[in-house]
């Protein structure tokens, strides 16, 4: 059975995101007249639509001087004995080839409607300043003024209510809109990521995973080789506020950087209004995995215990009786993600509920293949 899945989507007027098996670009124009923006460059369209004559020329190069090569491997840092802080890179640098003149299209929205909204607000005191003058003119100059002149006021409230309601459409009309159709099987595949998704957030703790280092154990006496410095996050369903769609995305917060919202196609990572990334779904790296891990802080419920240690261990792992008061510390297995790209994400998170991490990445990894993505 045929997938349908939309490979052009209209993001604001005259600016559409096109998908492709080369990659993801921009069109920015008309029929007959665009410019799209890529990862093989900036190309201008011309043409007269109906009678098949088209035009295509290059404009410039690839339009991201400082791209990575998807085909090179992941970027890593070894341990060794060193610390590791785990973050991504700066936001303005790990948006994909053909994403750039979407997120420009996006920005530009946005100033149209804070510009938008200063007329509105002068528009509505002005409203309110005519208001007052018919009331006033009612009150204290009732069977004084011509009729001409408080239909001159009304006229002029009409009219002012009716730029209102134009401003108010045209920001609206300057938000994100996109809608995915999804064919039943694709639809299947999704419906299921996102009841995985909801599974996943409903984990007692999910932690993201700042920084982690090597400790010798032979010094610490610890059963633990790595430390990881943590932070309580939460997963849920909800979207940027530049967007509006018939669907939520798959929300990660980030304890240390821009948070993720993960939607059918591609990526943001959204800090602000104003400082944003756009990352093509199929360029994130996705490694999900059950870990061992000893926690020496309260087992969340719904954590699984597959063990126990000593806060003092020798290095067979027994107990070390040198030490008093030397107590069993739990373990369990915890569920773990990870999420890179080669243009600088690196986020990592922990999760109390490893079965459920582990339906998630299973619907994750087959979600891709189903919409052609992969």
């Amino acid at each position: 059975m045929a997938w349908v899945f939309r490979r052009r989507i209209k993001v604001i007027p005259c600016v559409h995101l096109n998908f492709s098996r080369s990659g993801v670009s921009t069109s920015i124009g008309v029929r007959g007249a665009n410019i799209n923006v890529g990862s093989s460059g900036v190309h201008l369209n011309t043409g007269i639509p109906g009678l098949g004559i088209y035009n295509r020329q290059r404009i410039s190069g690839s339009n991201t001087p400082n791209s990575v090569d998807p085909t090179l491997p992941l970027p890593t840092v070894p341990m060794g004995n060193r610390s590791e802080n785990i973050y991504s890179a700066d936001i303005h640098e790990i948006t994909s080839q053909g994403m750039h003149g979407i997120k420009e299209a996006i920005l530009l929205a946005r100033e149209q409607r804070l510009s938008l909204a200063r007329d509105l607000s002068k528009i509505k005191f002005s409203l309110t300043v005519t208001r007052a003058k018919q009331v006033m003119s009612y009150v204290l100059l009732y069977g004084l003024i011509k009729k001409d002149i408080l239909k001159r006021i009304s006229d002029n409230m009409i009219t002012r209510r009716e730029a209102i309601r134009q401003t108010k459409e045209q920001m609206e009309a300057s938000y994100v809109k996109f809608d995915i159709d999804f064919g039943v099987e694709q639809k299947q595949k999704y419906d299921a990521l996102v009841t995985a998704f909801i599974n996943l957030t409903k984990c007692r703790k999910i932690w993201d995973i700042t920084k982690s280092h090597y400790e010798d154990r032979a010094v610490t006496r610890s059963s633990a080789s790595t430390v990881v410095q943590r932070t309580m996050v939460h997963f849920r369903m909800k979207s940027i506020p530049e967007f509006r769609s018939n669907i939520q995305a798959l929300y990660f917060q980030n304890a240390n950087g821009a948070d993720l919202y993960i939607y059918p196609s591609f990526v943001v990572m959204y800090s602000k209004s104003n400082n944003f990334a756009l990352i093509v779904l199929n360029e994130l790296d996705f490694q999900q995995s059950a870990v061992r891990f000893t926690e020496t802080q309260s087992v969340p419920a719904d954590a699984t215990v597959i063990d126990r240690t000593w806060a003092k261990v020798n290095k067979n792992g027994s107990r070390d009786k040198r030490f008093k008061g030397n107590y069993q510390i739990p373990v369990v297995q915890y569920g773990h993600i990870k999420l890179r790209t080669a243009t600088g994400v690196n986020e990592e998170y922990k999760f109390s509920n490893h079965v459920a991490t582990e339906t998630f990445g299973n619907a994750f990894r087959n979600y891709p293949n189903a919409v052609g993505l992969s």
